[in-house]
């Protein structure tokens, strides 16, 4: 039987030539030879989460870190500092990507740059013959998302997303739970990320000694329009678009995997949204507060299906990060790692109807409770997400995360944004794999 994620697989790599060139499948790294690490970006995010886990693996994995790209003279010798105090190792330090590949010093990278930097520079990897480690959002557009899984399955390389959900041992019982049919149908999800912080996304420091000559801003544009040298731009990319979405991309993107991959739908029927920016005026120009509705179940049966609603802000942290299913017989919490009754049919309201009662019973879920927090500090899940990957750039089995839960969460990424910035209600062309506002293809 053909999946959804088969047709949409399919749909993107029709008509397309087949294959790169040849060095995008010269590198077979062998059971006993060292994999060569480079780091693209060398970002808060890396440092504080990706350099732990790949310190306590690296030796007995045999991978060695090799090299860092980015375009600030001062992060690149940031990173050869860290690297050496942290690994012990000096690291060869490149002003950008195409000096990297070209020394074929590389034969895997984590990646963790600007949001819309994401896809290109995965294109940019697998084409050079590395294997990936790319951090969420995997694409704010859909030419970008339909670009990035082509090249990646054309290439054959492992592509990691980071959306460390996947590795989580309370995940995967959740997973088990709702596909052995005990939950019973989905019937709603709420999804909450709420934080106080008006630090987030902000570098001020930074962005007041940060000049243009220090940089490459056209590299760094890429197939955004140009605009001239802005320093927020570059240092906090995520309070503007078309450069992030901001909140669907970096924490939307967590919890709406979540639902894709427990409910086996590739992406929403529909999205409305709402938000503005309320609080922070600080000249960004994406929302501090949003709530996104969507719809989700078969295109063909729209009687059928499941909503779910996505709220955050900036202003208030009451609540904080929250992940809730809800069935007919009860609900699974995923902030408590709890499996409950709650709300659950009761037979005094069955009774009347001639039915019977429906309550879940009262489980705990396996696992480490996952640190939904909205820090960029280590966390057992995002140990046993690079691991994964470790494992499977020497195994090259499909990790946890591949390019098609990257694929699907863009799509979500990309209605709730169309649906926030056009104030329309958006679907998506499975024929044409574009996200539709008012009848067209929704463009930045």
């Amino acid at each position: 039987m053909t999946t959804r994620r088969d047709f949409i697989i399919k749909s993107v790599m029709a008509g397309v030539a087949t294959g790169f060139s040849a060095k995008s499948y010269g590198k077979i790294i062998g059971a006993n030879d060292r994999v060569r690490v480079g780091t693209i970006g060398f970002s808060d995010r890396h440092r504080a989460s990706h350099v732990g886990p790949f310190k306590e693996l690296a030796k007995s994995m045999n991978f060695e870190m090799v090299a860092v790209s980015d375009l600030w003279s001062r992060r690149r010798e940031e990173g050869k500092a860290f690297y050496q105090k942290q690994l012990g190792t000096d690291v060869k330090a490149f002003r950008n990507n195409e000096e990297l590949y070209d020394s074929k010093m590389v034969d895997a990278v984590f990646m963790s740059t600007a949001d819309f930097q994401h896809a290109l520079h995965t294109i940019e990897a697998v084409k050079a013959g590395c294997d990936v480690y790319a951090e969420k959002p995997l694409a704010e557009t859909m030419s970008d998302a339909r670009a990035v899984l082509k090249a990646v399955k054309q290439s054959g390389k492992i592509v990691q997303i980071g959306s460390q959900r996947r590795s989580g041992a309370n995940y995967f019982a959740a997973e088990d739970f709702i596909k052995s049919g005990k939950f019973g149908p989905i019937v709603m999800v709420e999804l909450m990320w709420n934080v106080n912080q008006p630090e987030r996304w902000r570098r001020p420091e930074l962005v007041k000694d940060l000049k243009e000559s220090d940089i490459d801003w056209k590299r760094y544009l890429m197939n955004r329009p140009f605009e001239a040298f802005d320093p927020r731009k570059y240092l906090e990319y995520r309070l503007f678009w078309p450069y992030s979405s901001g909140i669907p991309g970096q924490w939307m993107s967590h919890q709406i995997d979540t639902v894709h991959w427990f409910s086996g739908l590739a992406h929403p029927r529909s999205a409305v949204a709402n938000g503005g920016i309320y609080q922070w005026k600080d000249g960004r120009t994406n929302a501090d507060t949003m709530t996104v509705v969507f719809d989700y179940g078969p295109a063909n049966d729209p009687t059928s299906g499941f909503q779910v609603q996505f709220t955050s802000r900036f202003s208030n942290s009451a609540g904080e990060t929250k992940e809730l299913y809800y069935s007919n017989g009860g609900m699974i919490n995923l902030d408590t790692n709890e499996i409950s009754p709650t709300g659950g049919l009761t037979e005094s309201h069955a009774k009347t109807m001639g039915m019977k009662a429906n309550l879940l019973p009262k489980l705990t879920l396996q696992g480490d409770k996952v640190a939904t927090d909205a820090n960029t500090g280590g966390d057992p899940l995002t140990f046993n997400h690079i691991k994964n990957w470790m494992e499977c750039v020497r195994s090259r089995k499909t990790p946890n995360a591949p390019i098609e839960a990257g694929y699907s969460h863009s799509i979500a990424n990309i209605m709730a944004t169309a649906a926030y910035r056009t104030g329309l209600k958006v679907t998506f062309d499975e024929k044409t794999q574009e996200v539709m506002a008012g009848g067209k293809p929704f463009k930045y």
